[in-house]
């Protein structure tokens, strides 16, 4: 008899953060900041960006001042800052799986609400550029229109209460810590996607931790299951990367018995950011000896603790030898887990064999094996560029 997955509770809607959760409004934060900042002679670095998720604007505002010591006052920032921020509202990406879930449940008539600690009119600018969305929620709140912004509960109740349903039969989806706080300080079950790297020990306090909205599993709350995973892979739209495969850490031979190629992640930071950490699967070109099925990392290798995000592709071919600084390029097709750490190098070892056969399997699929024929692929110049 087929086995069933446990409910967590049941679920009747669905209550959605906006910046860090479904658009990547963090990465355009920072290049705004980090230029506004560079007049000043201040730097923009992690820990000022950590203190500031999550918050309303002018919480975000004073907290910049302070650790920046700016010689202005939160008021003068905010206004200096806002016309810089709304010119950059067209140019922010869904974070990657933020559409498929808004079509998803509003497919399946589940009721949805955004909650944001930014303004209504923020909200409403942010999500006009992102086609079906905005009349996707049933209901779009902002801090504005509450007295008490996240981590009070007031703007999840809110929602709860324009949805007409109990707060207990909500669940929140939350990327901060302060709307992790809010949402549990409602009485809802909240999901959280952390929007920053090896941070999930820090909220405890959500009913599950999840890498990226990719991994989320409705059917664990009583909601209707995603339907588009295949053989145990996530097709994803095709992502390009390319450039010299580098020298890398030398275990992948060495300690694993896997000739992983690395590739320079120089010129790809914004890609590096955007994709949440984890397995992937696709076609991997090289300049003078074709095409092969590739399964791949992105992340940080919790095993081996980088310091870095990289990018660590693993041709599934036996070559006989190394092509150290061959252009190679790489389609991205398909999403298989998140990244784990593991307990031992055998179960880590075990692990990425069994990446490898799903890949394999996937790849032989007529809707995977299209891709193999992408002219990215047989380019032979390659000169570090996206594709177009």
């Amino acid at each position: 008899m087929a086995t069933t997955m446990p409910l967590r509770k049941l679920i009747s809607c669905v209550v959605l953060d906006l910046d860090g959760t479904l658009l990547n409004t963090d990465g355009i934060a920072g290049e705004v900041l980090k230029a506004y900042l560079g007049k000043y002679g201040k730097p923009w670095d992690g820990r000022v960006a950590q203190r500031i998720v999550g918050k309303t604007p002018i919480e975000a505002a004073a907290a910049i001042v302070e650790d920046c010591e700016l010689p202005c006052t939160v008021d003068e920032l905010m206004s200096e800052l806002d016309p810089m921020f709304s010119d950059q509202w067209c140019n922010i990406k869904p974070l990657p799986g933020a559409s498929r879930l808004i079509k998803h449940f509003n497919g399946h008539g589940v009721p949805m609400a955004l909650a944001s600690n930014s303004p209504r009119a923020s909200i409403e600018a942010k999500i006009s550029y992102q086609p079906g969305w905005k009349e996707s929620f049933s209901v779009i709140i902002g801090s504005d229109e509450v007295k008490m912004g996240k981590p009070s509960p007031e703007l999840f109740l809110e929602a709860a209460k324009r949805l007409n349903r109990e707060p207990s039969s909500c669940l929140v989806i939350e990327d901060s810590l302060t709307g992790v706080a809010a949402g549990k300080a409602a009485g809802m079950e909240v999901v959280a996607v952390p929007s920053f790297p090896k941070q999930s020990h820090l909220y405890m306090s959500a009913d599950e931790v999840i890498n990226s909205l990719f991994d989320l599993r409705p059917e664990k709350w009583g909601l209707p299951p995603f339907q588009d995973w295949v053989q145990g892979t996530l097709p994803i739209e095709p992502c390009y990367i390319g450039g010299p495969v580098v020298k890398g850490f030398g275990r992948g031979s060495k300690e694993l018995g896997i000739p992983t190629a690395n590739l320079s992640t120089e010129g790809y930071s914004n890609m590096l950011s955007e994709y949440p950490s984890g397995v992937y699967f696709g076609w991997a070109g090289l300049s003078t000896r074709g095409v092969f099925k590739m399964v791949m990392s992105i992340g940080w290798n919790p095993y081996f603790n980088n310091p870095e995000k990289t990018i660590e592709p693993w041709l599934l071919h036996d070559f006989d030898e190394d092509f150290y600084g061959e252009g190679l390029r790489l389609t991205i097709v398909g999403y298989i887990r998140p990244e784990t750490n593991f307990p031992s190098l055998e179960s880590l070892i075990a692990k990425i064999q069994e990446d490898r056969r799903i890949a394999e399997a996937a790849l032989d699929l007529p809707f995977f094996t299209r891709y193999k024929k992408d002219p990215y692929l047989s380019i032979s110049s390659l000169n570090n560029e996206h594709h177009p």
